[in-house]
């Protein structure tokens, strides 16, 4: 004899009715061999999360209530957890994904989460002028924690998929400086009372186009001037891991940043310099950073630059070269010639887009660079940066033009 509620209705395999009223319907999840229960007040609303239960378990779908109520949050720490990623970049996800999306989007329900949800977010970023590149940098890591739970049977489709679209505000170019800018730029800080130490620094960062970890991070072991060798092995990052900020020794970003730079006639005479200028200033060579000692560039105390310092410096000629560029100005009624901000990422930029205005061939700026990727290299051959260079390639036309 069938089994009936307490209106009389019939009641399938698996429905109940408790003496509250409450309807439940049992099933056994066939990815888990676990028992479960969903519950409704109204027995047609019960029936529909039969049906949605039903075609799960018909598509593989896994419906255990511990995978129902899995986060977002809960996903990116699985991802994490099974990339093979440098401590430093994970450290760095960790950083961003903590502070931008763990309160938010993180905290949700992966099976609760639609396309919309994704978009509402980038969104509010948008809003809040996180940038186009922030917001990939985001996406870059929901979109394939998301695909944990596709891969794992938990949801069908990943609701980020195409929702990134052109979210954030543009990012500002970073353009190299024009030649007479990095000739003006040298020229300023050789003369100058105040930066002239400074000047080696600078001939390093555009001849050998060195990240800027791996400038700071340069000990003289690295620095053969025999045979003018710039030995690239590893980078300086200042980071909190858990123990307060401090400077930690992480590998290249990438295999393709391990490698060997050949110096310049310029960038050999910059590390002689340096060396007599760290001798002369009396500098400590035996402060240790996880075994490294004897740094290329260092503060006075001999612990090495901080990427802050680096850019700090930069700022503080820029505005010192303006303004003295500006009272020249005035005094000739001419209009000045003030230099653009500048940053490391700027003397790198700038460094392989004199290696590009020279011809070098692509596969070798692509190596000195320590580009993982050729069409990242590619972007800066097919920049086009002044009047001049465009003029340049023009007139080699006229060897070729027939009449």
């Amino acid at each position: 004899m069938a089994r009936k509620d307490n209106r009389g209705r019939n009641l399938r395999t698996g429905e109940s009715q408790r003496k509250d009223g409450l309807y439940m319907y049992r099933y056994k999840d066939e990815r888990t061999g676990r028992r479960l229960a969903v519950y409704s007040p109204d027995l047609a609303e019960l029936r529909k999360k039969e049906k949605e239960i039903e075609k799960d378990q018909s598509e593989g779908i896994m419906t255990d209530t511990q995978c129902k109520n899995m986060t977002l949050n809960d996903l990116f720490e699985i991802h994490m957890d099974t990339r093979k990623l440098a401590e430093s970049t994970q450290a760095n996800y960790r950083r961003m994904w903590n502070s931008l999306v763990r309160n938010e989007l993180g905290q949700m329900k992966v099976v609760q989460v639609r396309p919309s949800h994704v978009r509402l977010f980038y969104s509010r970023l948008s809003k809040q002028k996180y940038s186009h590149s922030t917001i990939k940098f985001l996406h870059n890591m929901i979109l394939p924690s998301f695909e944990v739970a596709v891969d794992d049977d938990i949801i069908r489709k990943n609701p980020a998929k195409r929702t990134l679209g052109d979210y954030g505000e543009p990012e500002k170019k970073r353009t190299a400086l024009s030649f007479d800018q990095q000739k003006n730029l040298l020229n300023y800080v050789k003369n100058s009372e105040v930066f002239h130490i400074y000047l080696p620094l600078l001939q390093v960062m555009i001849g050998t186009g060195l990240r800027c970890g791996e400038l700071i991070g340069l000990t003289w072991k690295d620095v053969d001037l025999k045979t003018r060798t710039v030995y690239v092995n590893h980078q300086l990052i200042y980071k909190n891991y858990g123990d307060g900020c401090d400077f930690h020794v992480t590998m290249p970003k990438t295999e393709a940043g391990i490698r060997e730079i050949p110096m310049s006639k310029m960038v050999a005479k910059a590390f002689e310099t340096q060396r007599r200028l760290n001798f002369q200033m009396g500098i400590p060579r035996d402060v240790k950073i996880e075994g490294l000692s004897n740094f290329v560039f260092m503060s006075r105390s001999g612990r090495p630059m901080m990427p802050t310092t680096v850019n700090f410096i930069l700022r503080d000629i820029v505005k010192a070269y303006n303004e003295e560029e500006n009272e020249r100005a005035k005094r000739e009624r001419r209009k000045p010639e003030e230099l653009p901000h500048i940053s490391a990422h700027i003397l790198r930029h700038t460094a392989y887009t004199r290696m590009a205005e020279t011809d070098l061939d692509m596969k070798v700026v692509q190596y000195v660079m320590g580009h993982a990727n050729i069409s990242v290299t590619m972007e800066v051959y097919n920049h086009i940066t002044d009047r001049s260079r465009i003029e340049k390639e023009i007139a080699k036309m006229d060897l070729v033009q027939i009449m």
